[in-house]
């Protein structure tokens, strides 16, 4: 009897949640949510299949309902840009993010904040970094600098069984550190090491993480089951590195830097009693946030590009000869070479479009309730764009979707093609603030790693697996390979 009583009362409770969706006109849902903890659930495997298969089911755009806040996917290029570029101002706030509650400090910085604080902070952020180079020459010699070391370390291991996962991703951490603290860390230092160490762990924490922004009694459960605590730990010894680098500014004992240029702005605007919201609580969530943005995504993309050369050596061949061509090799390619290195271009792009690394991009939020497409979408409704859908969109790319393909960008005239689909940092107002650096980054890595070095399956018979680890991003499962140097 009790058992009857309980599923009765759990039916009940589903239709009342059930119906009163239907009372506000959200977007369908693809299964009934549970009581109180809704599509949680659901949410526990791979979004990209599950994603795909709610598309199918429920068109463009569907809800999930996770504790009692809603979440509204948007599925093909067209909504996706009606939502960010044609109704901007209706949803170009954030939400509250899983760095924001481990944290402490909501809604600050260049990636979370909203309103005129977000103009500011992004404003100042993005002059700083053209002050750095961002768009010109000089951010390309800093990276080039960088990429230096990164060959010498590849070239220390050719002919043996390696996996450049880790290099490549302190290697790339590297550069922005250049930019944020003044200088390059040595790759065994071990200061940098913990440092690098902890944002993987952050960012591997960041989906189960993700629970708390839902439900937010889930973190004062007993021991640590959504490693809330964890990421917590790594926050504070991560804010703790970004004061002493701050203090190490502030006596004058580093270059210029990311740190002491905002730290000017921030006097000279006080001074000038001008109102700002700049103060060091924004400025160590811009060195956290420009710091996982100029890291991962990079790293990530370069790894998924080095895998698919491995499964088409053609195009390894092909992007060599190019190179050849218009490079040489006795001469480092530089940024200038990026104009002539068509299919190589064509190669990072399509990389960048099979892998969908930001399958789901950072979720907007609007500051009030709107009407899209008929339905209501509430005030503080996650509204997350599936670059998926846009990626694997056979009307866009054609029924090879999921081949690797670079010529698809490539015209009949021999001419790169940038269709206004191809979307690896979003769109609209908060497109990643980092684009024009990671595209710098990624053709110069490139170019001087396929110049120099081919790289091969350790077993030709048996190709590492194109698996994938749905996390923040969407990574390679870890493989090794050979190393092979172009010149003995």
């Amino acid at each position: 009897m009790d058992l009857i009583l309980i599923l009765a009362t759990l039916t009940l409770l589903s239709l009342y949640f059930w119906l009163k969706r239907e009372d506000r006109r959200l977007p369908p849902y693809p299964v009934m949510p549970l009581p109180i903890v809704g599509h949680m659930f659901e949410l526990t495997s791979d979004l990209r299949s599950k994603f795909k298969q709610w598309r199918a089911k429920c068109g463009d755009i569907f809800c999930l309902k996770i504790g009692s806040k809603f979440m509204v996917v948007l599925n093909g290029y067209d909504l996706i840009k009606e939502v960010f570029v044609q109704k901007a101002d209706d949803f170009s706030d954030r939400p509250l993010t899983v760095l924001d509650l481990v944290s402490g400090l909501h809604h600050y910085g260049i990636i979370t904040s909203s309103g005129k604080v977000w103009k500011e902070q992004r404003a100042v952020g993005l002059q700083i970094l053209r002050n750095f180079g961002l768009g010109n020459n000089i951010l390309a010699d800093r990276i080039q600098n960088e990429i230096s070391y990164y060959i010498e370390h590849l070239s220390e291991n050719t002919g043996k069984p390696v996996d450049i996962h880790l290099i490549t991703y302190v290697s790339s951490s590297n550069i922005i550190c250049s930019i944020l603290f003044g200088h390059r860390f040595e790759y065994t230092d071990q200061l940098f090491q913990k440092v690098v160490t902890n944002v993987s762990l952050f960012l591997g924490n960041f989906n189960i993480n993700s629970a708390i922004l839902f439900i937010p009694a889930l973190r004062h459960l007993p021991g640590d089951l959504f490693r809330v605590k964890e990421s917590e730990q790594v926050v504070k010894e991560m804010f703790q590195f970004f004061d002493s680098c701050i203090e190490k500014c502030r006596k004058g004992e580093t270059g210029e830097c990311f740190i002491s240029e905002y730290l000017k702005e921030q006097d000279k605007r006080v001074k000038s009693g001008i109102e700002t919201s700049m103060d060091e609580n924004h400025l160590k969530r811009n060195l956290f946030d420009l710091f996982l943005a100029g890291t991962d995504t990079t790293s990530d993309t370069i790894y998924w590009f080095v895998l698919y050369m491995l499964h088409y050596p053609d195009v390894q061949k092909k992007i060599f000869d190019e190179i050849n061509e218009h490079v040489g090799t006795d001469i480092v390619p530089n940024i200038l070479d990026k104009q002539n290195l068509t299919y190589l271009n064509a190669a990072i792009m399509e990389t960048q479009r099979i892998s969908s690394i930001a399958a789901n991009a950072l979720a907007h939020t609007c500051p009030r309730d709107v009407i899209l497409r008929g339905y209501t979408i509430p005030k503080g409704t996650f509204v997350v764009p599936s670059v998926d859908s846009v990626f694997y969109d056979e009307n866009i790319w054609g029924k090879d979707v999921m081949t690797f393909r670079p010529d698809r960008f490539i015209d009949q005239d021999g001419e790169l093609l940038n269709p206004e689909e191809f979307i690896p940092f979003s769109l609209g107002k908060r497109i990643c603030l980092g684009k024009a650096m990671a595209n710098v980054e990624l053709f110069l890595y490139l170019a001087n790693m396929l110049q120099k070095f081919e790289f091969r399956p350790v077993d030709p018979a048996q190709l590492p697996t194109l698996n994938y680890v749905f996390g923040q991003t969407v990574y390679p499962t870890k493989y090794q390979l050979l190393i092979a140097s172009r010149f003995g």
